[in-house]
């Protein structure tokens, strides 16, 4: 069984090591940031299934870190809790109203706590996409890795299945290549933009049937946007 990646973002390392003994001794994989700049850099790069974070942190404020990723349609899935020194309800709304999935007063049973985030992964687990995605004709199959148009099995690159999923769950927004670059290679991977260029173009070559390539679709001077509606002309 895969195991669960956790985010631990606190800027005092005693509660950092605490919270990684107790994720370790329940089987959690964990990563650390004592920082937002740190943590964002990480979520982007790594992804992890839950953020545990720090709402008083020195610089950008963990309720501030929190309102940026619900912002963003890339990150506003990923699920947080919130651990605090504020117990006053004012403020326990004020994290769950930014989007928290849950609020932890310190101080806190970590036992208590391991079972809040296996509550939360539960509930994010039931909601996550496991069905096919249809566009078209095209079927793009997330538990098999697996495409098809019109029945017909399609090739894909690791990158090139990475970059399609990507496109076919952010359908009808426009991503610069910098964005494309964060999100499908990591946010720490450093690429030339124009490596997007290439992959687009093998993408676009690997679904041509019936036209479907011309749902990847170019935007001059910001980047792409796939879309089932074709442009005009």
């Amino acid at each position: 069984m895969r195991k669960h990646t956790i985010l631990v973002v606190d800027d005092e390392e005693a509660i950092r090591e605490m919270l990684g003994i107790a994720l370790e001794s329940a089987s959690f994989n964990v990563l650390y940031a004592q920082n937002a700049q740190r943590a964002h850099a990480l979520i982007i790069d790594r992804k992890p299934n839950l953020v545990l974070l720090d709402w008083m942190m020195p610089g950008t404020s963990g309720l501030e870190l929190l309102r940026r990723l619900k912002r963003d349609p890339l990150t506003e899935s990923i699920p947080v809790i919130l651990l605090t020194a504020k117990v006053e309800e004012g403020g326990k709304v004020k994290g769950l109203d930014s989007g928290a999935d849950d609020y932890v007063s310190k101080p806190f049973s970590p036992r208590e706590l391991i079972a809040r985030i296996k509550a939360v992964l539960r509930r994010v687990a039931r909601d996550e996409l496991v069905e096919l995605i249809e566009v078209g004709e095209l079927i793009l199959d997330p538990a098999t890795h697996r495409v098809s148009i019109e029945d017909q099995p399609i090739k894909l690159g690791a990158t090139e299945f990475r970059l399609l999923q990507f496109f076919l769950t952010h359908q009808e927004r426009v991503y610069s290549r910098g964005q494309i670059l964060d999100h499908v290679w990591g946010g720490n991977v450093y690429l030339n933009e124009r490596t997007v260029d290439v992959h687009i173009g093998r993408l676009r070559k690997a679904i041509s049937v019936a036209g479907h390539e011309n749902y990847v679709q170019t935007v001059r001077g910001a980047g792409y946007r796939f879309s089932a509606q074709l442009p005009k002309g």
